[in-house]
């Protein structure tokens, strides 16, 4: 059976990976092994190698990725990057590549893919990458065409695709363009019956699951809990929160103080942030990273290692494992030479 052998830069915990591992062509015939990774925080790569390659340790490269040696990484016919998003988020500054130090991140992607010529590969950040400023997207997209690959772009919504989660992430899917194979956007529709509620979500969690401690809260945040409905946010409720329970901000951030609603998909996990955006249960508590590591589709024995806001941090920032191995398996049929549906890209190049 053909095996694409993998790697990654900006691996994180391994949500695009574990996603990837997951997946097989319709036929049987391709799927995909994990050969090396790399990223610079030791908690993440840690995990990454708990759950991804714990029989090869060394195979996971916990550096800075300017310190990374390149050329002495084994051979690839795949690759995966979730090139840091600090750059592109909507929340911060649209900096861009020449301002920004993560700006230049995700040059490293590109010397892998002239490097190893992998057969595809497959990157994802943030919706925000589109608005960058000074034609940021633009010059990205160029460099990875310039490398000798054809791309599909396009906006995945995680919750058209059995996710139980509103995140949109842009995923960028590069085909050799020397290569016979045309790579098409899984058609959503295929995903349109699976229950995405929260409450289905987060069901029936084992009790002796990792990373399913529930952290305290005090008790005036249960107080200015009790006042907020499900799926809404401290400000939403602001005509019937008691003076001693509202916050005063300049910025009226939407997680602050929200509440999933049981019968909805959760709005976006968030991998850091102050009070008030840690996400919170209807029941007027704080979630556990389990509750989150579910919402992002990790499996219950999938564990995290490293304190409550590292693991916090972790799960925020990966990709939902289910969106990966929608895509790769896409990726996969696609290599078979297998149709399946599908939908045009929304973003055009």
């Amino acid at each position: 059976m053909p095996t694409f052998r993998l790697g990654e830069l900006f691996s994180g915990p391994g949500g695009l990976a574990f996603g990837a591992l997951q997946s097989k062509s319709a036929d049987g015939r391709f799927s995909v092994e994990h050969v090396w990774s790399s990223d610079y925080d030791p908690d993440s790569c840690a995990t990454y190698t708990k759950n991804i390659c714990p029989e090869h340790p060394d195979s996971v490269i916990c550096q800075d990725v300017r310190n990374l040696d390149i050329t002495s990484l084994q051979d690839i016919d795949a690759f995966a990057y979730g090139f840091p998003c600090n750059s592109f988020s909507n929340v911060g500054e649209h900096k861009g590549l020449a301002n920004e130090k993560f700006g230049q991140l995700y040059w490293y992607g590109i010397e892998v893919l002239r490097r190893f010529k992998p057969k595809w590969f497959i990157a994802e950040n943030v919706s925000g990458i589109k608005s960058a400023g000074n034609n940021d997207f633009q010059i990205i997209l160029k460099d990875m065409r310039d490398s000798g690959y054809e791309l599909t772009v396009h906006q995945y919504h995680a919750e058209d695709y059995g996710i139980p989660q509103t995140r949109h992430r842009v995923i960028i899917v590069g085909i050799r363009e020397d290569l016979n194979v045309k790579f098409h956007v899984p058609n959503p529709a295929d995903f349109k019956d699976i229950d995405i509620s929260s409450q289905t979500a987060l069901l029936n969690i084992p009790i002796n699951a990792p990373n399913n401690e529930i952290r305290a809260i005090s008790d005036k945040i249960v107080e200015r809990l009790s006042y907020i409905p499900p799926g809404q946010n401290i400000w939403q409720a602001d005509d019937v929160m008691p003076a001693h329970l509202k916050i005063n901000t300049k910025t009226k951030i939407s997680q602050i103080y929200r509440k999933l609603d049981p019968n909805k998909p959760s709005y976006t996990i968030t991998a850091s942030g102050g009070g008030g955006t840690f996400g919170y249960h209807w029941s007027n508590r704080e979630l556990t990273n389990r509750e989150r590591a579910r919402i992002q589709t990790f499996p219950d024995n999938y564990e995290f290692v490293g304190k409550y806001a590292s693991v916090r941090k972790q799960i925020g920032m990966a990709v939902p494992c289910k969106l990966s191995q929608v895509v790769v398996t896409a990726i996969l049929n696609s290599f078979a030479g297998i149709e399946y549906n599908h939908i045009k890209p929304n973003i055009l190049l």
